[in-house]
C-alpha cells in the first residue's frame, strides 16, 4: 500500500473516531486528550496523503508546529466567537487554550512519528526468504 494511500486512510479514521469522541463520549479529560491525539493523527495523515516523500520526522515537525500554532491561536478569542457563529469550525479551531493540549500533541506526534519511522523502515527491507 502507497504511503499516499495510508496518509488519505489515516484521516478518514481518524476524523471517523473524532466525531465519534466529539459527539459520543461526553465532556471530560478523556474524551478531550483522546480528541487531541485524534487530531495529530488526522493532520499527520492529511500531510502524509499530500507530501508522501516526506521523513517521519519532517511530518511530524510540521504537525507539531500546526497543532500548537492552533492551540495558540485560540487565545485570541477568535475560535470561540467563530464557534458561535458556526459551530462545526470547533473541530478545526477547538475553543479555549487548554497547555494539557501542548502535552497530548507533543506525545502524540512522537508514538506516530516513531511508528511511522518503523513501518516505514520495514516496507524497505528485503523479504527474507
Amino acid at each position: 500500500m502507497t504511503r499516499r494511500i495510508v496518509g488519505v486512510t489515516t484521516v478518514l479514521a481518524a476524523v471517523a473516531a473524532g466525531l465519534a469522541v466529539h459527539f459520543g463520549a461526553g465532556e471530560g479529560a478523556a474524551s478531550d486528550i483522546a480528541g487531541d491525539a485524534l487530531y495529530v493523527v488526522a493532520v499527520w495523515g492529511g500531510l502524509v496523503a499530500l507530501f508522501p516523500r516526506w521523513s517521519s520526522w519532517v511530518v511530524g515537525a510540521v504537525v507539531l508546529v500546526w497543532c500548537v500554532g492552533v492551540e495558540l491561536f485560540q487565545l485570541t478569542g477568535l475560535p470561540v466567537r467563530w464557534a458561535g457563529e458556526w459551530p462545526p469550525i470547533v473541530l478545526m479551531f477547538g475553543t479555549v487554550f487548554d497547555a494539557r493540549d501542548l502535552l497530548v500533541y507533543a506525545v502524540t506526534v512522537v508514538l506516530v512519528a516513531v511508528t511511522d519511522a518503523a513501518m516505514r523502515r520495514a516496507r524497505r527491507r528485503p523479504a527474507s526468504v
